[in-house]
């Protein structure tokens, strides 16, 4: 049996593994400046960088509708037997909702990932590994992903606070108490909800230290086989920093980095960085 593999473009995986495994991605809608986008089709990051930093308000993320999810599902099925999709936290967005729908009657399975970006990022990829080691049931992937779904860390540490102000996640008082203690908060997914985790103190470096030293303070615990590093732009040196990080607590099998769309940009704004894993 064929199996395709899709996600919402909330899942940030790279353009090149998206391409490798042949992984349709489904674009959410961003609305910025009094018009309406295509997530990763003719709006990018820095696009709203740029629109926030000359002084716009945040842009919205709308659910993809019933319509397009079953459109894109019946496309898909032209050339495969089964479509397992994989959605942002259904606490954080109508599409799960609105793909279930899409895929009555369809040979098509929905995963409420409880999570967003990479966290659904890691998801999929174990559907991959699983499909191209030969696995042709669609129910035992499925079933095999829903086991991991509680298993998932999904963090990212934030370097500014104006983007969370602005979205109404934080109070002008904790912005500028922040900033003037040189503070970065770590924002968690828990239960398929973001809620703040620890907060760091120092320079963004020393910060990134203390988040990595913190998500891998019980190294046993977690799964060597994949992480990811997923940020909103860093410099190479950051991210090659976090990369030897990681390395020095574990020997991961795959570390991947990814930037980040326009979903965790619009919330979290620049020099956000998360690692991302499975534990076991």
């Amino acid at each position: 049996m064929k199996i395709r593999i899709s996600a919402d473009s909330t899942c940030d995986l790279t353009p090149d593994y998206v391409r490798t495994h042949n992984i349709a991605i489904i674009p959410l809608t961003v609305s910025m400046g009094g018009r309406d986008y295509t997530d990763g089709a003719d709006i990018v990051p820095d696009d709203i960088f740029r629109h926030v930093d000359g002084g716009g308000d945040l842009p919205k993320t709308a659910a993809v509708n019933t319509e397009t999810y079953r459109r894109e599902f019946e496309e898909l099925l032209k050339d495969a037997d089964a479509v397992i999709h994989f959605n942002l936290s259904a606490d954080f967005s109508s599409s799960y909702e609105n793909a279930l729908r899409a895929a009555e009657g369809l040979p098509v399975y929905c995963v409420d990932s409880r999570n967003l970006s990479s966290g659904i990022a890691l998801l999929l990829c174990e559907a991959v590994d699983l499909i191209e080691g030969g696995e042709g049931d669609p129910k035992a992937v499925l079933e095999h992903v829903n086991g991991l779904i509680d298993k998932v860390d999904a963090s990212f540490i934030i370097d500014r606070l104006d983007f969370l102000y602005k979205g109404g996640r934080c109070s002008m008082v904790a912005m500028l108490g922040a900033n003037l203690l040189k503070l970065r908060p770590c924002i968690e997914v828990t239960g398929g909800k973001m809620v703040v985790g620890k907060k760091f103190r120092g320079t963004y470096e020393r910060c990134l230290k203390q988040y990595v030293d913190d998500r891998l303070r019980n190294p046993d615990a977690v799964d060597p086989k994949r992480i990811f590093i997923t940020h909103t732009g860093v410099t190479p040196e950051q991210a090659a920093l976090v990369r030897s990080l990681l390395l020095e607590r574990l020997p991961f099998e795959e570390i991947i980095e990814c930037r980040a769309g326009c979903s965790i940009t619009s919330h979290c704004g620049q020099g956000t960085l998360g690692v991302l894993f499975i534990r076991k």
